[in-house]
C-alpha cells in the first residue's frame, strides 16, 4: 500500500509539472537548467536584407559564454516569441498586415528540436487584426493569446496536443482613443499577459492609456471583459509592456510616449489593478527620439527592468517587496541602439538585450545583490534583434 501511495503522489507531482511554465517560476526553471547546464536562446526579429527569421544561441549558465547564433527557421517578421510550458514548441508573432488575403497577421507555431535548436514550422493561424507583437502561451500551454498593435485588438488561439494552432476561439476589438493626435487617434494593443492563476489577462493599449483586464478560461479559450473592465495611466502615457510581479501582490506597465513605469497592487481574487506610484526610466527629460521597450521584474522578485529607445539604457529599479514601490538603482548603456526586448534567464543571472538597430544582442550578468548590470564583454551579431527567450535544453 505504501508503494501504491508513492506512486500516486510521483505521478501528480509529474502532472503538475508539465502544466507549470519555466518562465512562471523561477525555482523550478532553475532547477530545469541546471540539470544540463545549458540554455538555447531564441532571438526573434525583423525580416529583411539581414535577417531571415529566428535565431539560437546556446548560452552556458556555468560561464555565461554564448554561441554564435544561427537561423533556427526561416518566418516573416517574427517579432515577438512564447515558449509552451512543455518546452516542445515556440510561438512566432508575424507582424504584418497581410495573412491569408486578409488584413491580419499571422502566428507561427513550430517544433523545438533541442539537440539542435532548429525549428520546424508546424502550421500558420491568422491573428486577427494586422500588425500582432506580442504573444504569451498560456500555463496549461493550451492557449496562445495575441496582441494586434495595428489592429488595436486581442485574441485567443488554441493549441492542440501536436503544437499546432487552431482558429482564435475568442477575438476582442478595443475601441476609443486618448490625448496624443499622433499616437493615440485609436486603440493599439501592445501585450497581452496572465497572471499567476492562468484566470485573467492584463492587455496594454497604447492609444487608449489603459490596461484592460480579461477573464479567461483556459479550457474553453475565452476572453471576457472583467468588472472592472480596466484601469487608466496618465493621460498620454502610451502603455506598452506589462508585468506581473512573482509574489502575485503587485504589476508593472512601462509606458512608451511618457518614459515612465506605473506600478499597482494586484488584487488576485477579483483581477484589479491599483496604481501606487509612476516614475521616469530617464535620468532627466523625455527628448525627441526618446521611448520605452520591454519591462520585466527579475525572477527574484527584488529587481525590475525596463528598456530606453534613444537613449539606449536599462533602466534598473529594486523593489520595495513590502509596498511593491521602485526605487532607481542605475541606467546601464545597451552597447548598442534602440534596445527593445530583452531576455533574462530563469536562474536570474544574466540579462541579454537586443540593440534592433545595431545588429546586436549584448550579455550582462546581474549583481545578485543590488540587480545592476555588469557586462559580460560579449556582444552578438543578431540582425535586427527584437525580442529573447530562453529554453532549457533537458
Amino acid at each position: 500500500m505504501k508503494s501504491l501511495a508513492f506512486l500516486k503522489a510521483l505521478l501528480s507531482i509529474a502532472v503538475v509539472s508539465c502544466l507549470v511554465s519555466v518562465t512562471d517560476l523561477p525555482a523550478f526553471g532553475a532547477e530545469a537548467a541546471s540539470k544540463s547546464g545549458q540554455m538555447l536562446v531564441y532571438f526573434g526579429t525583423y525580416t529583411g536584407p539581414k535577417s531571415k527569421g529566428i535565431y539560437v544561441s546556446r548560452l552556458d549558465l556555468a560561464t555565461g559564454k554564448l554561441t554564435t547564433p544561427e537561423l533556427a527557421a526561416e518566418v516573416r517578421n517574427p517579432s515577438f516569441l512564447a515558449v509552451h510550458p512543455s518546452r516542445r514548441f515556440l510561438y512566432a508573432v508575424g507582424e504584418i498586415a497581410d495573412f491569408g488575403g486578409k488584413r491580419a497577421g499571422a502566428v507561427s507555431a513550430l517544433a523545438i528540436d533541442s539537440q539542435t535548436g532548429k525549428l520546424t514550422l508546424l502550421n500558420q493561424e491568422s491573428s486577427g487584426g494586422d500588425g500582432p507583437c506580442y504573444l504569451v502561451v498560456d500555463q496549461a500551454g493550451k492557449n496562445a493569446l495575441v496582441a494586434n498593435y495595428g489592429g488595436g485588438s486581442v485574441a485567443s488561439l488554441p493549441i492542440r496536443n501536436d503544437g499546432r494552432l487552431g482558429p482564435s476561439t475568442a477575438f476582442i476589438q478595443h475601441q476609443g482613443s486618448s490625448v496624443n493626435p499622433q499616437r493615440q487617434k485609436e486603440p493599439h494593443a501592445h501585450s497581452i499577459n496572465l497572471d499567476a492563476a492562468n484566470r485573467f489577462a492584463a492587455a496594454a493599449d497604447l492609444g487608449l492609456d489603459k490596461v484592460l483586464i480579461y477573464k479567461f478560461d483556459s479550457v474553453n479559450g475565452s476572453l471576457v471583459p472583467n468588472d472592472p473592465a480596466s484601469t487608466s495611466v496618465k493621460p498620454g502615457s502610451g502603455p506598452r509592456h506589462f508585468s506581473f510581479h512573482p509574489s502575485g501582490r503587485y504589476a508593472y506597465v512601462i509606458n512608451e510616449i511618457l518614459c515612465t513605469v506605473t506600478a499597482f497592487t494586484y488584487d488576485a481574487e477579483r483581477g484589479v489593478l491599483r496604481e501606487i506610484q509612476a516614475i521616469s526610466t530617464l535620468p532627466g527629460e523625455v527628448q525627441k527620439g526618446y521611448s520605452t521597450a520591454e519591462v520585466q521584474v527579475h525572477p527574484s522578485g527584488r529587481f525590475l527592468y525596463g528598456s530606453n529607445r534613444g537613449h539606449d539604457t536599462i533602466a534598473v529599479f529594486a523593489i520595495d517587496e513590502k509596498t511593491g514601490k521602485l526605487t532607481l538603482v542605475e541606467h546601464a548603456s545597451t552597447q548598442g541602439r534602440i534596445p527593445r526586448n530583452f531576455g533574462i534567464d530563469p536562474t536570474g543571472q544574466y540579462l541579454l538585450a537586443a540593440n534592433q538597430n545595431s545588429d546586436s544582442v549584448v550579455a550582462f550578468r546581474i549583481d545578485p545583490k543590488t540587480g545592476a548590470l555588469n557586462p559580460t564583454g560579449q556582444s552578438l551579431p543578431v540582425p535586427a534583434p527584437v525580442c529573447v527567450k530562453f529554453v532549457s535544453t533537458l
